[in-house]
């Protein structure tokens, strides 16, 4: 397929691979190969790898296997040493988060004092209420 391994790159990562393991020993390794790579490239969920590539809980244990083992640690610097040390990779991911879910620190205003929080835990008698003031005579009802 598209992004299917090339015979070369086979060649450089099948000596890596482990063998020689009790019991059955695991076939369609570059088969399994291509599908972890397909999960890792497209972020799709293991249950979803297409048929192709068999079942998908021989890839996910596979990778978890291998991972566990340093496999991949393995693989990276056969690969590097394949291509005489000029591989680079670049990995960018832009996640759009909402606003509210970014943890940016809001400023909390009380609908009732004017002044910031901590100004009002300074001077505590700012946090009470203004205290009515006399009527002034001059405007005054007339009395009836």
């Amino acid at each position: 397929m598209r992004y299917d391994l090339t015979d070369f790159e086979w060649s450089v990562i099948e000596p890596v691979l482990p063998k020689g393991r009790r019991g059955r020993q695991p076939q369609n390794n570059r088969q399994v190969m291509n599908g972890i790579f397909w999960v890792l490239r497209t972020g799709a969920p293991w249950r979803d790898l297409p048929d192709r590539y068999g079942p998908y809980t021989t890839a996910y244990n596979r990778f978890n296997r291998w991972r566990k083992a340093g496999i991949w640690d393995k693989l990276m610097a056969a690969v590097t040493k394949a291509h005489g040390g000029k591989v680079q990779m670049i990995d960018s991911s832009i996640v759009r988060v909402h606003q509210h879910a970014s943890g940016v620190k809001k400023k909390w205003r009380s609908l009732y004092w004017t002044q910031p929080r901590r100004a009002l835990d300074k001077n505590p008698c700012a946090r009470r209420w203004p205290r009515p003031t006399a009527p002034d005579p001059d405007h005054a009802r007339p009395s009836s």
